[in-house]
């Protein structure tokens, strides 16, 4: 009999809330047997979600210690938490404490073709991974560990390679400059909302800020070493971050052949909306689990060009959608590394040309 394809997610926040919804309801479609998740604190006001987890087939774990706790609060957990890290196939830390809990608890089960995939924040998890950039910097046997690297990251990423690298992918570019203005905090979150936008300080000599950096290292996975530097600050919205961008080039290239580039890209859309809350409520209505799947959305009439060489836009970062693909993709290369691409099939219908 085929050993049974697990996944298992660790936390219930942004991004784990909606990898556990996704990966249940097309559970079938992308060839999994079960999904389990791990919920760290029984409270209340989570219970809600933790049973519709489990309506839609996922399966509760929680720590030996608090197993009654959740029971008394009426959810009702299937596996104690290592139990359930130790049945999985691939392990997905949606927490920020995935370093941690790597050296705590993930080595201990680092054998036997497991996968374990962390995200954003967790630098130094594992090979940084962004799905259509560098795939094929992902080595079978040896990549047991990934850090799907942030949202913003996955912008500046596929702006540089659909503009400066090209269908070519050769290193056309001469520098590239990243304003991020982040969202202030998600709409699930109660806390860290701010009155006022707020400066980042540049804590990176070499990049500015860490999603130069990790874009740096990202592409540094395939061997090139690009001119990247990043600035950011937090503005007080919770719809999604703005990134306005300067790319500057060796060669020229001309507008029609910049538009095409966009076009021909799926993981890039388009918009004629100027507002981030137009595009946020077009990923509410028409997204899965209200999220857009593009890596990028492109603000049109804010493209120019200086000469043919220079490159300037603003684009918005559909948040944690670009990070839950790249999530997905992985997840389906630890399992089928052969056929994953043909298993994304089906989410292929929440990208899109235009928004």
């Amino acid at each position: 009999m085929a050993q049974k394809k697990i996944v298992h997610i660790v936390g219930t926040g942004t991004i784990g809330e909606p990898l556990v919804g996704i990966l249940s309801t097309l559970r079938e479609q992308f060839g999994i047997d079960e999904v389990t998740f791990h919920k760290r604190t029984p409270l209340l006001t989570d219970r809600s979600k933790v049973i519709v987890s489990c309506q839609n087939g996922a399966k509760l774990a929680v720590d030996k210690e608090r197993r009654q706790k959740f029971i008394d609060m009426g959810m009702q957990p299937t596996y104690e938490a290592e139990e359930a890290i130790e049945r999985a196939n691939v392990i997905i830390d949606c927490t920020p404490v995935g370093n941690e809990n790597k050296e705590k608890i993930y080595n201990r089960y680092a054998g036997n073709s497991r996968g374990f995939i962390a995200q954003g924040s967790e630098y130094g998890f594992g090979k940084m991974y962004a799905r259509g950039i560098n795939d094929r910097a992902l080595e079978r046997g040896k990549d047991q560990f990934v850090q799907v690297v942030s949202c913003n990251t996955h912008n500046l990423a596929v702006l540089i390679d659909t503009i400066a690298l090209g269908p070519e992918k050769e290193d056309n570019l001469e520098e590239a400059r990243f304003v991020c203005m982040r969202r202030a905090n998600d709409l699930s979150q109660e806390g860290d909302f701010i009155p006022a936008p707020e400066a980042a300080k540049h804590d990176d000599v070499q990049f500015g800020t860490h999603q130069g950096r990790d874009a740096h290292y990202l592409f540094k996975t395939l061997g090139l070493d690009l001119n990247i530097y990043s600035s950011a600050l937090k503005l007080n919205t919770q719809y999604m971050h703005t990134i306005h961008f300067n790319l500057k080039l060796r060669r020229g290239i001309n507008k029609d052949e910049l538009m095409r580039r966009f076009h021909s890209n799926g993981r890039v859309a388009m918009t004629n909306k100027k507002s981030s809350a137009s595009v946020f409520s077009f990923g509410r209505d028409h997204g899965i689990f209200g999220r857009i799947l593009n890596q990028t959305v492109i603000v049109t009439q804010s493209l120019a060009m200086r000469g043919d060489k220079e490159i300037i836009g603003t684009c918005f970062t559909p948040q944690d959608g670009n990070s839950l693909y790249s999530s997905l993709a992985a997840t389906l290369w630890f399992l089928y590394p052969d056929s994953y691409e043909e298993r994304l099939i089906p989410v292929k219908q929440y990208f899109f040309n235009e928004i």
